[in-house]
């Protein structure tokens, strides 16, 4: 009888400890704050008669593209009646920033006007819009929970730092094969250099020379 009471009594001190109604999920290892989407569309119209860009129309582009700073990570396209006449045109201006022509253009607000193109822009970011989240004190903290701003450092920068920032939710595709060379190129890089420590130490004075 008095085994169970202990038992009993022990129960009840650790059901204490814990708050009612109390989230599990806020006491485990995944962050609480992760990044998020945004996304950006650019439209550009250009003429095109009888569906070739114009020099002009080409230097227009290319000033364009200036101006948004596109790159790695940008998805470029075209649209209208002539698209796929043009598409050749706009795919050289764009390999000067080391981009393709996308296959298929997103839908954009108003018609392509009769003899132009719409050129057109998709740019995502990576954004961690509630931090930094403060909203919960960290201390006290009687139910070992998670903080309220765990995530925002390390997603933070990795959204900061990552090229495409659809990579973070999709991942990258490879295509159906692998360069060995590149995918072991790190590791070779490290491999094959010369360690800081095989040097002579330097002679170092407080007299100076």
């Amino acid at each position: 009888m008095r085994r169970t009471l202990a038992i009993l009594l022990l129960g009840s001190i650790v059901a204490g400890c814990t708050t009612p109604g109390a989230n599990p999920a806020a006491r485990g290892a995944e962050p609480v704050n992760v990044p998020v989407l945004a996304r950006e569309t650019f439209v550009f119209d250009a003429a095109a008669p009888a569906g070739v860009l114009p020099p002009s129309e080409v230097t227009r582009l290319t000033a364009w593209f200036e101006n948004l700073g596109i790159g790695y990570g940008d998805s470029i396209s075209v649209d209208g009646p002539y698209a796929d006449a043009v598409r050749g045109q706009v795919a050289d201006v764009a390999s000067d920033y080391g981009l393709m022509i996308a296959p298929s253009a997103p839908v954009t607000v108003g018609m392509v006007a009769p003899g132009t193109v719409r050129v057109v822009v998709s740019r995502t970011r990576a954004e961690m819009p509630n931090c930094p989240n403060w909203s919960v004190a960290s201390n006290p903290n009687p139910d070992n929970a998670t903080p309220s701003n765990w995530g925002c450092g390390v997603n933070g920068a990795l959204a900061a730092m990552v090229a495409d920032p659809q990579d973070l939710f999709r991942g990258h595709d490879v295509g159906p094969t692998v360069d060995d060379k590149v995918a072991t190129k790190a590791v070779q890089v490290y491999r094959n250099r010369t360690p800081s420590g095989t040097g002579n130490l330097k002679t170092v004075s407080s007299k100076g020379n």
